[in-house]
Order: structure tokens, then sequence, then C-alpha cells
């Protein structure tokens, strides 16, 4: 089965919407190489209409440019992207398409797909929050940075079931940020606080 990994920028407390004045004076070259290592697990890209809308209306033009950034604009330009939208699309990227059908269905048919390696959400909140709830994402990769942005969409929205988390990887860059990569994972045993009371502080 292939991997649904979800790459976000995200602040402190929550906030996935990334805002250029508190995402860039953090984005180094740690950073840029964990960028580079979640898009070389996949070979499709999940992606909503918004973040499509944004990357077609940048990355084609980096890449024609030819400066710094084109080698990985080629890369984006050349890898299969899956457009989850509501309304048709005229596209204007190549290697672009509308995803099928039901989203849930359209992901577990795109993860038992044999030919497809790994699937990769970069941004797109809502289709996370969506495939989150479905229990269909296998990795939450989240560059977290070191500001509380306090507006903006947050990653996890409001539900009546928690979704538990397991840490398998950290890194902490110079900036201060911190790169965290989770997997899904079951809740832990039911713990009241009389069975804890023997490690609280013992005070003075």
């Amino acid at each position: 089965m292939a991997k649904v990994i979800s790459t976000l920028f995200i602040s402190a407390d929550g906030v996935a919407e990334i805002d250029p004045d508190w995402h860039f004076p953090y984005f180094d070259e740690n950073m840029g190489r964990a960028v580079g290592e979640d898009y070389d697990t996949s070979d499709v890209l999940l992606i909503g209409r918004e973040t499509y809308d944004s990357f077609a209306g940048a990355w084609p033009e980096r890449e024609a440019a030819g400066g710094e950034d084109a080698g990985f604009a080629k890369q984006l330009g050349d890898v299969r992207k899956v457009v989850v939208s509501r309304q048709p699309l005229e596209f204007t990227w190549r290697n672009s398409e509308l995803v099928e059908g039901d989203l849930v269905a359209a992901v577990a048919a795109l993860k038992a797909d044999a030919g497809i390696k790994g699937i990769l959400i970069p941004g797109s909140i809502s289709v996370v929050q969506q495939l989150l709830a479905a229990g269909l994402v296998d990795e939450l990769r989240l560059l977290v940075h070191p500001v509380a942005a306090r507006k903006g969409r947050r990653l996890f929205d409001d539900g009546d079931t928690p979704y538990h988390l397991r840490v398998t990887a950290t890194e902490v860059f110079p900036t201060g940020a911190i790169r965290v990569i989770y997997t899904p994972t079951d809740a832990p045993a039911t713990v009241t606080y009389d069975e804890v009371t023997d490690l609280v502080p013992a005070g003075e």
C-alpha cells in the first residue's frame, strides 16, 4: 500500500495557513532539505484547489525562468498531480488531473494502486482534515515554526474524537524550527488521577 504523507508548515499554536511574514524568516537550508526529503517520498501529489492555484500560478514560471529553484520547479511539473475540487477545472500545468468521485474512495484506490510509490499532500488543510477523519493519513510531517501566529486556519479542527499520534522522528533546526514526524496510533489505556497520584511532586 502506498503511504499518504501530509507535509505542512505550521506555527507553534497550530496554524497551518502560512503567512510569509512568519514563515520565510525560518526557511533555511535545513528546512529546504526537509521539504526535499518529503517530496522524494512520493510520485503523486494530492492537492486542494487553493493549493493547486497557488502552485500553478508560480512554479511553471519559475521553471521557465531557469533560476536557482528551476530544478525543484521541474520536479513539481513532472510529478502526477491529483487535484481535489468541487468545480471543474481547466488545467494549465502539465500532469494535472481532477480527483474522480468521492475523495475518500479515490484516495483509498490510489493507496491500493501497486504502481504508486507514495502520495504526498503539501498544504491543502481541508484535504488533510478529511483524510485524517477517514483514517487514511499514514504520516504527518510538520515543520513547526517558533511563532504563535494567533490567526489563520488550524490543522486540527473541532471534533468529538481525539487523534492520538506517535512521534517517529524529530529534528531541531538552528532557527528554532522543529521538524516532527507523527504517525497515527491507538489511544493509550485509560488512566485516572488516582493511578498517578504517586507521580505528583511531593512539594515542600
